[in-house]
């Protein structure tokens, strides 16, 4: 009986580290449902677009959100806008440039004002955006939520965890080299992001 019970704890203890272990979730969805949308308000002209060609790793610990490390991965050939001639102007050389630059990037580095209530985690997250070759340090606020056994509900037949992601910021268009003497009040400068991701983490 003793044994038992010491067999018990000790698998109860190995499930409990289990759960509160980090996990790996790979944003890159066979869906395509993933996307960044992308917006310059100038007075003029209005452009908005969006892009789907989202990868990446991000390791979340439920237990341990502020712990949390990852990169997020854009193409950039596949922003995309309405108009055929803007969208080919937007990949070429003065924009883009997406030829020579095919990635657009954002490496997390650390966290800040971290708060959690219930599957949801707020926090400031700091790190380095790639963005036509050039690379700056940011902080952008973002919403986590983990979502325990819900990776069946996304993709059929799968079991394991989902992990959303969202975020709205912006950033300077002047500070990447895009099309840098474009007038502004054709061409914002500022340049609205919205990210809304769901990671996968099969078991």
């Amino acid at each position: 009986m003793k044994n038992t019970i010491i067999n018990l704890f000790a698998l109860t203890s190995l499930a409990s580290a289990a759960a509160a272990a980090p996990q790996d979730f790979d944003f890159k969805d066979p869906k395509g449902v993933n996307n960044a949308v992308f917006t310059l308000d100038a007075p003029l002209e209005a452009i908005s677009g969006s892009a789907n060609g989202v990868s990446g790793t991000v390791r979340f610990d439920p237990a341990d959100p502020a712990a949390t490390k990852g990169k997020i991965t854009v193409a950039a050939s596949s922003l995309h806008v309405p108009n055929p001639v803007m969208k080919e102007h937007l990949h070429g050389p003065q924009w883009l440039d997406t030829s020579r630059h095919p990635e657009i990037t954002f490496e997390a580095k650390s966290l800040a004002n971290v708060k959690t209530s219930g599957e949801n985690t707020t926090a400031d997250v700091t790190g380095t955006l790639t963005l036509k070759g050039v690379a700056r340090e940011i902080t952008v606020p973002v919403r986590f939520t983990y979502l325990k056994d819900k990776l069946g509900v996304r993709v059929p037949n799968q079991q394991g965890d989902l992990l959303v992601i969202r975020a709205n910021f912006s950033i300077k268009r002047s500070d990447y080299g895009i099309n840098p003497k474009a007038p502004t009040d054709k061409v914002a400068d500022t340049i609205e992001l919205s990210l809304s991701i769901a990671g996968a983490a099969p078991r």
